[in-house]
This record gives structure tokens, C-alpha cells and sequence, in this order.
């Protein structure tokens, strides 16, 4: 039986501020257009993080009962490791699911945008057939686009609309800037594991790009959230404050551009995603005061 710290470690806590990042950026431009609801928007949070945590547990089961978690460099796999059975991780990942989706009816019912259901299945079946089903998209090199469309577009705007029934171009720069960053956290997870997936025949977009070009589109896309904050500054002077948290990522960069292979990766990944969470919180803080 796994233990406590090993569940926790397993929903992969690292991975969260890809959820919390695109809320947060997401209230930002919802304050800028006057439709801030407290309530709505802890609502939308708990979707985000009840998505992530089950998208890390269907990863966790999908790839452990294919065997390519059987030897892997980066944090414990509950069924790869033998920790825990295989029923019990796809259970705790049908049951995050299944949280992410009532909150989210509830969130729908109170608000009237129906549609969103819509929005929130596919979000659901996105995180599964990840790396689930016969023919997981995960395994074809179409994760990146997916983790840009899901916690970057969707999140973000779906945020802001449903709260404020309309967005903004504000909203949607946030958005592709958080979808960058996400994808970049995802990139170096996959850059990481390049050795292990060409064995399990796991073909990921790293796989694809090769080393080389795994690391330049790294960099490539961690510019990008910056080059949205001086986009926003043409209207919106104090969302410059989000270049301070460039510097947070010096030690990913070094990491990438030293070629850092391995355990030297890991870091990438958190620094990374706190560099995410930094900068959508003063962008947000920006955005809300302009």
C-alpha cells in the first residue's frame, strides 16, 4: 500500500501552479473588465486543480499498465513503481474528475453559461486519452498543443468569460502567455524523459525535435510570455512589473543551454512553473489596477 506522502507525491504538487497560474491571470483581466466575482472564481480555481491533479493520476495509471513508467528519472509513479495498484490510481484519477466536473455544473447552473459544459467535457476527455486509450495523443507528440489549448486558452479565458460573459484582447495575450509557459514546463518533462520514451515507444514531441531542438523551442517558448508584457504595456503601463520574474528562470536556462540531462532537469520544471505562477500574479495585480 502506498503511503500518504507517496499519494501526495504521485498527484505531482509541482505541477500545480499549471493550474493555479491561468486562474490567476484570469482574474486579473476579469477585475480589468469590472465582473470580478470572489466566489465564481475560487469555484473555477478548484476545476483547475481537481483537472491537473486527475490528469497527473490518468498519466500515472495509463503509462504504468503500458510499462513506460518502469524506469524513469523524474518524481514517483505510484503504478510504474509498484507502490500502489493500478485500480486504486484510476480510481483517485475518475474520482478528480468527477470533482472537477460537478464544480464545474455548479459553476455553469450559477452563472447560465451553458455552453461551457461543453467546454469542460472536453477538458475531461483531453486529459484522459493524454495518455489513455488505444490510441493516446500523448504518444503522437500532440501533448504540447493540447496542455496550450487546456491550461492556457481554455483556463484563461474560460475564467474571464464566465465570469464576465465577454473577453478581452488583455485576456487572450494572458492566455497564450500562460499556455507558453505551460507548454514549456511540459517540454522540459519531455526533454527529460527522451532516452526512456524512444524505448516504450512513447513518440512525444521531444522525441520528434530531438535534443537540440527540444531545448531551442524551451527557450522559445519561455520568450513568449514576455514579449506578450511588453504587448501589454502599449495600453497598460503596470503589467511590466511581470519582467521581474525573468530572472527566476536564469537557472532553467543555464540548465537547458549547458545540456543538462537527467536529474538536472528536474529543477526546470519547478522553476519553471513558479516563474509562470510569478508572472501571471503581477500581471494580474497589473491588469487589475490599470
Amino acid at each position: 500500500m502506498a503511503t500518504v506522502t507517496e499519494w501526495i507525491e504521485g498527484a505531482r504538487p509541482r505541477t500545480l501552479p499549471n493550474a493555479v497560474a491561468p486562474v490567476v491571470a484570469g482574474v486579473g483581466a476579469t477585475i480589468q473588465l469590472g465582473a470580478f466575482s470572489w466566489w465564481q472564481s475560487l469555484l473555477a480555481l478548484l476545476v483547475a486543480l481537481a483537472l491537473i491533479i486527475g490528469v497527473n493520476f490518468a498519466n500515472d495509471y495509463s503509462d504504468g499498465i503500458r510499462g513506460t513508467d518502469t524506469d524513469r528519472v523524474g518524481p514517483l509513479r505510484l503504478v510504474g513503481s509498484g507502490a500502489a495498484a493500478p485500480k486504486l490510481v484510476l480510481a483517485a484519477a475518475l474520482t478528480s474528475f468527477g470533482v472537477a466536473g460537478v464544480v464545474g455544473l455548479v459553476l455553469v447552473a450559477a452563472t447560465g453559461r451553458w455552453w461551457l459544459i461543453a467546454v469542460g467535457a472536453a477538458c475531461i476527455l483531453g486529459a484522459w486519452f493524454y495518455t489513455g486509450g488505444r490510441k493516446p495523443y500523448g504518444y503522437a507528440g500532440l501533448g504540447e498543443v493540447a496542455v496550450f489549448i487546456f491550461f492556457g486558452l481554455a483556463a484563461v479565458l474560460g475564467t474571464v468569460y464566465v465570469q464576465a460573459g465577454r473577453i478581452s484582447w488583455e485576456a487572450l495575450g494572458a492566455a497564450v502567455a500562460v499556455g507558453c509557459f505551460s507548454m514549456g514546463v511540459l517540454v522540459a518533462n519531455n526533454l527529460r524523459d527522451i532516452p526512456t520514451d524512444r524505448v516504450a515507444g512513447k513518440v512525444t514531441l521531444a522525441v520528434r525535435l530531438g535534443d537540440a531542438g527540444t531545448r531551442r523551442f524551451y527557450l522559445a517558448l519561455i520568450a513568449v510570455p514576455y514579449v506578450v508584457t511588453l504587448l501589454l504595456a502599449i495600453g497598460h503601463p503596470l503589467p511590466l512589473i511581470a519582467l521581474v520574474t525573468a530572472p527566476l528562470l536564469r537557472t532553467p536556462v543555464r540548465a537547458i543551454t549547458s545540456g543538462g540531462t537527467g536529474p538536472r532537469l528536474i529543477p526546470v520544471l519547478k522553476d519553471t512553473g513558479l516563474a509562470m505562477l510569478g508572472w501571471s500574479l503581477l500581471t494580474a495585480i497589473g491588469l487589475a489596477v490599470s
